[in-house]
């Protein structure tokens, strides 16, 4: 499933698609965005589950075994954890993937199952392996299971703002628009859940990615949410939406 709207921009200079082809599994597909401090490489595992690589480094977010088999994958030098949710914290996919310089950046509730990393809190700042991130907090406001509880709770799942030269790319999590989303500056490049009934309806991501002023929108985690929908919004606009396979 492959659809994009191209633009032209001074940061982000071209880009090439193409596939990861791993033996004994599927193939993934990948986008290269080419800028002046180098490539960034964007793999795309699957649902909620990325590889970034840049500069020869390769950054994992929410890295789970029904996605791939890691152990066939690249070592990783740093892994984000999103939230502690089976689809997005799998000990087995990190380990298969650890060396012994890997970091690992989650959240509390993370840590406690995993019982290894660094605990990162919402609106902190730190370095992932040369990379400079951002947490952003990540949480439903509106969708509540039956209980009136919160499919995610606020304070218990982080979004990301990875820093990779002149880009700023945005992985949201499983998340609403929030206020703390809505203070997020100069983000190039964001991935925004659309899956109900856990994270955002596809006019919610259409309403985020305008007051994000994005270059870029890739929707992920789609769950059975239509990203057609969020591609067709765009139609004509200086927003690029690139619909990939993240189901």
């Amino acid at each position: 499933m492959k659809k994009s709207i191209k633009i032209i921009s001074l940061l982000v200079l071209s880009w090439m698609s193409s596939v990861m082809d791993v033996s004994g599994q599927k193939t993934f597909e990948t986008d290269t965005i080419i800028t002046p401090a180098g490539n960034l490489e964007i793999t795309f595992i699957g649902h909620a589950s990325l590889l970034f690589k840049y500069q020869e480094r390769y950054y994992y977010i929410d890295p789970v075994m029904q996605m791939a088999d890691y152990s066939l994958l690249p070592k990783a030098d740093a892994v984000l954890v999103t939230h502690d949710h089976g689809d997005h914290l799998d000990p087995i996919a990190i380990e298969k993937i650890l060396k012994p310089e890997t970091e690992i950046f989650l959240s509390q509730l993370c840590f406690d199952k995993l019982k290894k990393g660094k605990v990162c809190k919402n609106g902190t700042f730190f370095i992932a392996n040369g990379v400079p991130v951002e947490t952003v907090a990540a949480y439903n406001i509106y969708r509540l299971r039956g209980n009136g509880k919160p499919y995610h709770a606020k304070d218990e799942g982080n979004g990301y703002v990875l820093t990779f030269g002149p880009l700023r790319v945005y992985v949201a999590g499983d998340t609403e628009i929030t206020p703390e989303m809505m203070k997020l500056k100069e983000i190039d490049i964001a991935f925004l859940p659309i899956g109900l009934p856990y994270t955002m309806e596809p006019r919610m991501a259409i309403e985020a990615a305008k007051l994000l002023k994005l270059k870029i929108l890739y929707p992920y985690h789609f769950n059975n949410s239509n990203p057609d929908e969020v591609f067709r919004a765009f139609l004509g606009t200086p927003v690029e939406v690139r619909i990939r396979s993240m189901k």
